[in-house]
Parts: structure tokens; C-alpha cells; sequence
């Protein structure tokens, strides 16, 4: 059943009168930096003058609980049961942002207050994720409002550490499976393909940091009393890198690497096309692999980067052989990689090729996982949103980046659906974020779309 042109008229209206800026200003004036003191005073508040207020404006009833890790913030549920022969929904946000960066915006813009310059919103979260996870409140708002009921179940659960790596989240959500047992998720997170196209993408790559530390001796030598009989360690580190990935960024140690890019994975990436935004860079040609195209690469395989890497002074160099070189590189890799002994494959590997002086530590952070394609909720929800958006909705298996899938679909055992409401090119962990008002009508109308649709479905069931 198609969703009533009055719920998307009035979803273009709330974004087109001001009132979901105003809404987004006050949620953006909460400082809350999950990885600062003060950063975590005022994510209590946000959850107590928030997001609290919101749930239970959904019928919710709501419960705070604290993180089993140390490390990180506690954790909101919001729990809306309206038949236990209804389907269950499950949402989710993250309350915490980045640092804000503070006096390097451009036009001397402060972080922690929403400013619009045309179609441009600035302010710290206001992309990732205040923003999309206001889009999602506020459609459930409409909905509940145009029929007095959702006509599913609803669970929201909120965390507050995901820009530090979501800690306590995994054992969080394995002692609370009762509370958020559900049959789906939808949540927004991440950019769409491009600006302009819609987009539901069903899991992400993990990461895994890899340390290189080259540590030869305390002191550096004289270059010309002691070159060429004291090995050098930036040397020696510029070769072990070239080992693992060579200079046209293909991966060189097969226990990097996934065992199959699958037929649905690339089936579903046929034809997209990566960095059509004005401002986007160009994808370099000859780097990667380039038996793939540039969108199975990005969203269907691992990638090995260099982060940072140096020894001594670079801009005071003096004429001596540096003691000590160290590297930090990211593998991103897909579903279906192995990366339980990341740090014991690269030892063995830099030992074969003569660098046991080599030191390698690993440390993952988000895992990699992803919904298959052919999931039959991927093909409703592409249905649904097809009917109510100016072009064919991309799906894409995994985004590039990296969020807590994984709870979803390996703890929970759930299908997974990110809709997410921002662009590759909104800087969302830098100065200058920005969340564009074309993607805030459009999204939604695509959430209240999603949502309707889940209610009919339930009332039909």
C-alpha cells in the first residue's frame, strides 16, 4: 500500500518550514564528545532532555543502562509494544560525536550551533548522527500521529560511544537479547552512494590497526661515518610496507585478503559509480585491484592503507642514520575475511621476506559483516522506497566504512538495513560538517515511507 501523499507532503513541509533545523539546532548544541570529561556530562544530558522526551512522545517506555566497559557510555532502550502478533522493529543511533575542533571552521562558525548556508547545515553531529537519527524519530512522530498507532512493535536502542569504538556494545546487546529481541533494523548511519541517490546498504567493512615498529638501537649514527653498514630502520620499515601492499595499493599477503568477492555481491554493484559528487575525488586509476571495478573494490573487497609512518624530523632532518621507524596501517576488510591472527600472518610473512626485525602489533575495532542481498527484506525495502524516490535506490552489500553491524546480524541475528540520511562529502569527523537539506526532505519521506509500509505489512500479516 502506497504511503498517503499527505504523510509525504507533510514530511517535505516540516523540512522546508524550518522546523526540523530548529529541531536539529537543539540537538547540536550538546557538546557530547564522547571521548571528554565534559563530552560525557553532556551526553547525559542529551539523553535525559532528548532523546527520553522523544521516546516517550513515540509511547515508549524508556530505560537507561549502564556500559559493562569502563571505557564507554550507557546505553538507552526505548521499548513500544502494540500487539505481540505484530512484527518487531529495531532502531538504532549513536548519541556521541567527534571532537568539535573548535576555531578551525571556516567563516568562524562555532561547532556546537547549527548555521545554514543555503542548502549546507553546519554543525558538529549534524550528519553523523544527530542528524539521521532525528530523520527517524521524527517520521516514527508522523506516522504515530496520522494513524494513532505504527502498526508494528518498536524497540530504539541508543549508545553513546560509537565514535570511540563502541565499547561494552557487543556484551551489551548479548545480556540484553530478550530486551531487544526484534525481527529487523532499520537505522541511518554512514553517507548514500552520492548526494543524489538513495540508498540502503546492508552491513560494513571491519578494521583492524596495524602497528609497525621498527626499533633498531637508542641512538642515531653519523650517515656518512656509518651509512651502509648499520641497517636503516626507515628503510627497512619503507620495505616491509612495500611487501604487504605494493605502491599501486594491491595487498601482497593472501591471508589478507577475502576468499571470494560472491555473485550476489557483485551482481549488486553492477553499474554503480563511485565519486559523482562535485567535490568528491576522482578514484585514481591503476590503484587497487584492478581486476575489480572501482565499486566492487570499495564496497566488495579489503584494503590495505598506510595511515602514518615516519622516523626522526622529517622537516629538521639532520645527517644521521634514526634509530627508529614506526607505522600505523589499516586493513579494511568484508564479511568472510579471517582476521583472527591479522598480526601472526604479516610476522610470518615480513620473516619469509627477510624482515624478522620487524615488530607487528593488530588491534580490531568494528567487525565486518553484512545481510545477504537476496534476504527478502532487501527486495521490500528496495520496493518500497523505489515508489517514493526521483530514481532507483542503490544497494549497496557493505559501505566502506566501519559501524557496529555485527551486533545486529552475528548477536541478534537479525536482517540489516541502513538508510542513511548524508554524502560522502558532509566531513563528518572534521571542521565544517554539514548535513544537506536536499538529503533531510528526501530522507524523510523515505523513512516515513519505510515505516508506513512496515505497518501495512504488519496489519496484513
Amino acid at each position: 500500500m502506497a504511503v498517503p501523499a499527505e504523510l509525504v507532503s507533510k514530511a517535505r513541509e516540516h523540512v522546508d518550514s524550518g522546523a526540523f533545523f530548529a529541531e536539529l539546532a537543539e540537538l547540536v548544541r550538546y557538546p557530547t564528545v564522547s571521548d571528554h570529561p565534559d563530552g560525557r556530562v553532556a551526553i547525559k544530558a542529551y539523553l535525559d532532555d532528548v532523546l527520553t522526551p522523544a521516546l516517550t512522545a513515540l509511547g515508549c517506555s524508556v530505560t537507561t543502562h549502564p556500559n559493562p566497559d569502563p571505557a564507554g557510555g550507557p546505553f538507552l532502550i526505548g521499548t513500544r509494544i502494540e500487539s505481540p502478533e505484530l512484527p518487531t522493529l529495531l532502531c538504532y543511533g549513536h548519541a556521541d560525536v567527534v571532537d568539535g575542533h573548535e576555531g578551525r571552521w571556516s567563516e568562524g562558525r562555532d561547532p556546537w550551533m547549527l548555521t545554514a548556508d543555503g542548502e549546507r547545515w553546519y554543525g558538529r553531529g549534524s550528519a553523523d548522527n544527530k542528524g539521521q537519527h532525528l530523520v527517524n524519530l521524527t517520521a516514527l512522530r508522523f506516522l504515530l500521529a496520522e494513524q494513532g498507532s505504527l502498526g508494528f512493535n518498536l524497540k530504539f536502542l541508543f549508545e553513546t560511544g560509537e565514535e570511540i569504538g563502541s565499547p561494552g556494545l557487543d556484551e551489551f546487546v548479548a545480556a540484553q537479547g530478550d530486551a531487544l529481541r526484534a525481527d529487523l533494523l532499520i537505522a541511518s548511519d554512514g553517507p548514500r552512494l552520492d548526494a543524489a541517490t538513495p540508498t540502503v546498504f546492508l552491513g560494513a567493512r571491519g578494521s583492524v590497526r596495524i602497528t609497525l615498529d621498527v626499533d633498531l638501537r637508542p641512538d642515531a649514527y653519523h650517515s656518512g661515518n656509518w651509512g651502509g653498514v648499520l641497517r636503516n630502520p626507515a628503510t627497512t620499515l619503507a620495505g616491509a610496507i612495500a611487501c604487504l601492499v605494493d605502491g599501486h595499493g594491491r595487498i601482497q599477503v593472501p591471508g589478507l585478503l577475502p576468499p571470494e568477492l560472491p555473485e550476489s555481491v557483485r551482481e549488486a554493484l553492477v553499474g554503480l559509480e563511485i565519486a559523482n559528487g562535485p567535490e568528491d575525488p576522482v578514484p585514481d586509476d591503476g590503484w587497487g585491484d584492478t581486476r575489480l571495478t572501482v565499486a566492487e573494490r570499495l564496497y566488495g573487497w579489503n584494503t590495505l592503507e598506510v595511515l602514518s609512518m615516519g622516523a626522526a624530523d622529517i622537516d629538521r632532518p639532520v645527517n644521521a642514520i634514526p634509530g627508529r621507524a614506526r607505522a600505523m596501517l589499516q586493513l579494511r576488510y568484508v564479511a568472510g575475511t579471517d582476521v583472527g591472527a591479522v598480526a601472526d600472518e604479516i610476522t610470518k610473512h615480513l620473516a619469509v621476506h627477510g624482515f624478522s626485525m620487524v615488530d607487528v602489533t593488530a588491534e580490531a575495532s568494528f567487525l565486518a559483516s553484512r545481510t545477504p542481498v537476496d534476504d527478502p527484506w532487501v527486495g521490500w525495502a528496495k520496493g518500497v522506497l523505489d515508489e517514493v524516490s526521483d530514481r532507483p535506490v542503490a544497494i549497496l552489500p557493505s559501505f566502506g566504512g566501519g559501524l557496529p553491524n555485527h551486533v545486529f546480524t552475528d548477536i541478534l541475528g537479525l536482517p540489516t538495513l541502513w538508510v542513511p540520511h548524508s554524502y560522502p562529502g558532509c566531513l563528518q569527523h572534521a571542521p565544517d560538517e554539514h548535513l544537506l537539506a536536499g538529503i533531510a526532505r528526501e530522507g524523510l519521506v523515505l523513512a516515513t515511507a519505510l515505516f508506513h509500509a512496515l505497518g501495512q505489512r504488519g496489519n496484513e500479516d
